[in-house]
């Protein structure tokens, strides 16, 4: 393959699998429950809800969404005045901070995450086999360990 063609399918691919994602999240965010709680605010309650300790400090919750750490810290702000999220000091680091769920915020996490799982699964499998899904799996996850190795 030409230099010119190996470049040209190297951002075709790139195009691609950009707006494969930029039109699966726009279909996702038709979901009514989105209404309830905004898709990046549930990004962070999902993001809590994954934690083994059920805790993180607020740089390790920015390492797990598509926020800036200004806005993920107004994110918190807002979901702990609504009472969905809590902050505790950190024991052995009196200047840290963790975050974590509350009672109502991991109710409406699975409530909402239900429903944004049937619909995910609604569009994968219209679209995918299960062999096709296993295969993007793959390729995603050598697409990120590339750049962790970096």
């Amino acid at each position: 393959m030409s230099a010119a063609a190996h470049r040209r399918l190297t951002t075709d691919s790139w195009e691609s699998l950009l707006h494969s994602q930029v039109s699966m999240m726009r279909e996702l965010h038709k979901e009514p429950l989105f209404k309830e709680v905004g898709s990046r605010e549930y990004d962070v309650l999902f993001s809590l809800s994954k934690c083994p300790t059920g805790w993180l400090r607020l740089n390790e919750l920015n390492d797990n969404v598509l926020l800036t750490q200004p806005s993920i810290s107004r994110m918190v702000d807002r979901l702990e005045d609504r009472g969905l999220i809590q902050r505790k000091t950190v024991e052995e680091d009196r200047r840290g901070v963790l975050v974590g769920l509350t009672e109502a915020g991991a109710e409406l996490q699975k409530k909402v995450g239900r429903a944004h799982v049937q619909h995910i699964m609604e569009i994968m499998e219209n679209a995918l086999t299960d062999d096709e899904m296993g295969t993007l799996l793959a390729l995603t996850g050598k697409l990120r360990r590339s750049i962790l190795e970096r």
